[in-house]
């Protein structure tokens, strides 16, 4: 089932490269925070790196005024998620997140089939914004299109 606004984001793990590979929880991620989770189908691939990544390096300055935390999240491993974050001169703080093996994904309710595009199985692309854990806001794309998971939509729903 598909994680609603309402719902408490599940318990899972995380990885990411700072001094080395680290996992982080998502309690540690979400609880006594306001936060925006952006996920994306693949790290390096043409509207991940075109538009949507980039949307929040550029706005990424407005989410921190509002207190905002922003995660980016694809189901790739750390290392990939680290280079493209530095291909794509992500901010200090922006969190480049990697879901290995889709689990997160999975327990959000939001994998999808990718296999005819050689990727496996992948996250949709969503964003969502969350304070204390809690879902209060989920935006979904449908398959192929860009619009109500960009940084410019998330912030006007804010």
């Amino acid at each position: 089932m598909t994680i609603q606004v309402g719902d408490r984001m599940p318990e899972a793990t995380l990885q990411r490269i700072r001094e080395g590979v680290e996992t982080v929880d998502t309690p540690t991620l979400f609880d006594g925070k306001k936060v925006v989770l952006f996920a994306v189908p693949g790290a390096f691939t043409p509207t991940c790196s075109e538009r949507h990544l980039p949307g929040f390096v550029e706005h990424f300055g407005q989410f921190r005024e509002k207190g905002i935390e922003v995660l980016c999240m694809s189901v790739n491993d750390p290392f990939v998620m680290k280079a493209w974050g530095e291909s794509q001169h992500v901010p200090d703080g922006l969190m480049m997140l990697a879901d290995g093996n889709g689990d997160f994904t999975r327990s959000l309710g939001l994998e999808m089939d990718a296999s005819a595009y050689g990727m496996g199985t992948r996250s949709k692309r969503f964003a969502l914004y969350a304070e204390d854990g809690v879902v209060k806001k989920i935006n979904i794309e449908a398959p192929g299109e860009f619009r109500v998971s960009s940084a410019e939509h998330m912030l006007s729903q804010l």
